[in-house]
C-alpha cells in the first residue's frame, strides 16, 4: 500500500533589510522631527535651560484665574470700601480689565449683582489710567525667563533648532502630501449627528414688526452636564453689544447623568449695570412652593411648556426667550421634574 503523500513543507518568506528605504522622505521627516523634538524640549528646554517665571501680574494669568482675582477684589471691596485700594487691584489687570468685568458680570455666581455693579463704576471712573491721584499700580512685566532656546553666539543651540525647523517643515510637507489624495469626505465627527445650536430662520418674534438683531437656537439633551450655551451680541456694525446664554439652573436627585429640574436664560448689556435673568422651571419645580421661591432667587420664574414665551429688557436690549420644545425625562424621580431635552430660541432687538 502506498504511503499518502505529504505536503510540502511550506517555504519560509526572506526579509531582507534595503537601506534605501532609511533615505525615504517620509522616515527622514519622522527622524528629523523626533531628534529635534529630544534635543529642542527635552535636553534643552527642560533640561539645560528651564524657563521660569517670576513676579508675574493678574493681566498674565489665565482668563478663569483672572476673574477669581477680580471676584475676590469686589469681596474686599464689599468688607472694606476703599477707592484708591480697589483702582490699584482694577489696574493690575491692565488691558485685560474689561473682558475680565464682562466675564464677572455675565455670571454673578455667588456674588450679588448690586456689589459687581458698585465695583463696575469704579471702572467707568477711570481705573485704566494706571496713575494720577489715584496712585495707580503698573502691572508687572513677566519675567524674562532664565534660560533662551537659541542664544546668539551659541552654534550648538543654533543647529538644533535648525534641525528642529527642518524635520517640522519636512513632516508638514509629507502630511499635505498625504491628505492630498483623500476623497474630501467629511470626517466621522463632522458627520456625528445630535442636537447642535444653529442659526434660526430671521423671522418677527412675539409681534414685533422689525426682524430680530441676532436669533440662536440651543438644545440641551439629557447626558450634556456641562450644558451652558452663551451667544455675543453684536450691532450690524460688528460692534459688541453684550451676551446672552442658556445654562443649567438647578438638578433634581443624585447619580449621574443629571437630572435637570430648570434652566437660566440671561442677557447681558453692556451699556446696563445688571445682568436680566429668567428661570425656566419644570412644572414639578414650578408647583412646589418652597422649590420655586428658592430658584426665583435667581430670577423670574417661567413655567417651562412648549411654545411658552418670556421677555427679557435691559437699558439697550430686549432678548424673547422661546421654548420651541420639551420633553420630560421618565423613572423613580416625581412626574414631570426633569428634561430629557429641551430647546431653546433666543431672539434678540435693539431697543
Amino acid at each position: 500500500m502506498d504511503p499518502s503523500p505529504q505536503s510540502p513543507e511550506p517555504k519560509r518568506r526572506r526579509v531582507n533589510f534595503d537601506p534605501a528605504k532609511l533615505r525615504e522622505p517620509r522616515t527622514l521627516a519622522i527622524g528629523a522631527f523626533v531628534g529635534g523634538l529630544i534635543v529642542g524640549l527635552v535636553v534643552l528646554g527642560w533640561w539645560l535651560f528651564p524657563v521660569s517665571w517670576t513676579d508675574a501680574g493678574a493681566e498674565q494669568l489665565r482668563a478663569d484665574l483672572r476673574s477669581d482675582y477680580l471676584r475676590a477684589a469686589i469681596d474686599s471691596y464689599t468688607l472694606n470700601p476703599d477707592d484708591n485700594l480697589a483702582r490699584a487691584r482694577l489696574d493690575a489687570l491692565g488691558a485685560a480689565v474689561d473682558e475680565t468685568m464682562l466675564a464677572v458680570a455675565s455670571n454673578p455666581g455667588s456674588q450679588s449683582v448690586e456689589s459687581i455693579a458698585h465695583f463696575q463704576q469704579l471702572l467707568g471712573g477711570g481705573a485704566l489710567t494706571g496713575g494720577g491721584e489715584t496712585g495707580g499700580v503698573a502691572t508687572p512685566a513677566a519675567a524674562e525667563g532664565e534660560g533662551s532656546l537659541f542664544p546668539t553666539g551659541n552654534l550648538l543651540l543654533t543647529l538644533c533648532g535648525i534641525t528642529l525647523v527642518l524635520g517640522l517643515a519636512l513632516g508638514a510637507i509629507y502630511v499635505a502630501r498625504s491628505r492630498a489624495g483623500g476623497d474630501g469626505r467629511k470626517t466621522g465627527a463632522l458627520k456625528a449627528g445630535g442636537y447642535a445650536r444653529q442659526a434660526a430662520d430671521a423671522e418677527a418674534a412675539s409681534g414685533a414688526d422689525e426682524p430680530p438683531l441676532s436669533q440662536w437656537m440651543t438644545t440641551y439633551q439629557m447626558g450634556d452636564d456641562l450644558f451652558d450655551d452663551s451667544f455675543s451680541i453684536d450691532s450690524p456694525a460688528g460692534d459688541f453689544m453684550g451676551e446672552c446664554g442658556v445654562g443649567i439652573a438647578e438638578t433634581i436627585g443624585v447619580g449621574s447623568p443629571k437630572r435637570v429640574t430648570a434652566f437660566e436664560i440671561w442677557l447681558f448689556d453692556k451699556n446696563d449695570i445688571q445682568t436680566v435673568t429668567r428661570v425656566v422651571m419644570s412644572s414639578h419645580v414650578f408647583r412646589d412652593d418652597s422649590s420655586r421661591e428658592k430658584l426665583s432667587a435667581k430670577g423670574e420664574p417661567v413655567l417651562a411648556n412648549p411654545g411658552a414665551e418670556t421677555v427679557l429688557e435691559t437699558a439697550t436690549l430686549q432678548m424673547v426667550a422661546r421654548v420651541v420644545d420639551m420633553e420630560y425625562g421618565e423613572g423613580p424621580l416625581p412626574e414631570n421634574s426633569f428634561f430629557e431635552r429641551a430647546t431653546f430660541e433666543l431672539a434678540i432687538w435693539a431697543k
